[in-house]
This record gives structure tokens, sequence and C-alpha cells, in this order.
């Protein structure tokens, strides 16, 4: 299925983890993917799908400022003329008790996670209504839903996340722009490892790879999920399918919250 052929998708945080899997599904359809991260190794992510047969480049951009995610969007453009899709899923998460959380973490997570998701989407518009339309789909969290233990900025962070994506899809609606947002639950990522050792340092005594895996159990389906779960709702609803959609926060978590 090649639903993307001749259509430029950008994506943030796109290197690693689930953002990969976003980058990876789309240029398996046929997308022009632009992977954009602050870590100097994205484009050996955009060589490898490139190595896969994928169209592909590799951007250097600290989403939290403005002249890096204007020469980002620039830059799509002048490679590949237009700017169809955009995926906000650069994100950071830090883990500590109120009294021990920093004003440089909570900074830093808001700033990365909603400021950063403003800045990609307020460039990604301003070209999007020039092509007469355009995906924006937001990458939030089941903290968006329900915040959790030791980390109220992060949960602040997504809920901000998921407020601008209703905010923006009423602004937007007539030009032809869609905004949605996803929640995903328990994924297997790079920071699984990391989450697993501090929540269960702090929760209890844990050994190691056992809490996420307890975690597991209290999803219905009994399994982590994969980034390429993620990948199938991000492409549809930057389809043709998902035109009457928007303004929505979807959750990808096997069935864990449910609401």
């Amino acid at each position: 299925m090649q639903r993307f052929t001749g259509k430029t998708v950008v994506v943030t945080g796109g290197n690693k983890g689930i953002g990969l899997a976003i980058a990876d599904r789309f240029g398996s359809e046929g997308a022009n993917v632009v992977i954009a991260s602050f870590e100097a190794n994205v484009e050996e992510a955009a060589a490898g799908l490139r190595a896969k047969g994928m169209t592909a480049i590799g951007v250097v951009c600290d989403v939290t400022k403005r002249s890096d995610v204007v020469a980002l969007y620039n830059t799509a453009v002048q490679r590949f003329g237009t700017v169809d899709v955009s995926v906000q899923n650069a994100g950071i998460i830090t883990i500590a008790r109120v009294e021990d959380l920093t004003e440089q973490e909570w900074d830093a997570t808001m700033d990365v996670n909603t400021k950063g998701a403003f800045l990609c989407c307020q460039e990604a518009i301003r070209r999007m209504r020039s092509n007469g339309g355009g995906r924006l789909i937001n990458i939030a969290s089941g903290q968006a839903r329900d915040g959790f233990i030791y980390t109220p900025h992060y949960a602040a962070s997504k809920f901000g996340v998921m407020g601008m994506t209703q905010s923006l899809a009423k602004e937007v609606a007539l030009d032809g722009i869609t905004v949605n947002a996803i929640c995903p639950g328990i994924i297997r990522t790079d920071m699984w490892d990391y989450n697993d050792r501090v929540w269960g340092e702090m929760l209890g005594d844990y050994e190691p790879g056992e809490l996420m895996e307890s975690w597991v159990q209290n999803i219905p389906m009994k399994r982590a999920g994969e980034g390429k779960d993620v990948a199938g709702l991000i492409a549809f609803l930057a389809s043709a399918d998902a035109d009457y959609i928007t303004g929505q926060t979807i959750n990808v978590d096997g069935g864990l919250i449910m609401s």
C-alpha cells in the first residue's frame, strides 16, 4: 500500500524508538521522510531508511529553538516542495519526587514536550495553509489521561499537548488541516530501561526488568506495545480515511486506559 507517494512527512524525534517506527512506516508507503532530532546520529537513521529503498533525510534540530524549527521546515520544502504531514514526537522524561524535582527539569520537559510541539505545529501550519491542507499529529502520552507518580512535569507537558491539539483543530479546520493526538501507553522503546530502573528504585524493591513487566500485566492484552503499533495509527490519521477526524486524542495502549 502506497498511500503517501509524493507526500512529505516530518517526524521529530524520528531517529529512534517510536519516532523511527513512524518514519519507517511512512517511508514504506512511499513518503518523502524528513527525520529531525537534536542528536547527531539523525542522518544515520535516515541512511538506514534509504538502505531499504525509502526516500529520507536527517536534519539536526532542537525543537525548543525557533530558528532550528524554521530551518527544519524550510529544508523540507526546499528538498521536497511541500510539508503534508507533521508528527510532533520529540519528547523527554525525568522521574523525581516533587521535593527533588528541579526547576530546570520542569522547564526542560515543558520546553521539549509542549513548546517544541507548538513551534513545530506553528511552522507546519504556515506551509500547509499555502498547500491547501495537511495533517498535524501530536504525540501525547497515557499520562495526558492519568498523571503518574513522580512525573508531574511530564504529565503537565502532555496534558498541554492534548489541550493544544483541540484548540488548533478548531482554528485550522477550514484550512483543510486536521490536528489529532495519540496517547501511547507502555511501549518498548529506549526509555524502557530508564523507566524500569528509576521508577523501580522509587516504588519498591524491584529487580531490573521486573517493574515494567509487572505493569504489563495490568494491560488487558497482556503485552507491551511496539513502535509499529503507534505507527499504524499515525499512518491512518495521516491518510484520506481520516479526513473527517480532527481534535481527537486516541489511546494506543492495549486497553490500559479506557477513557
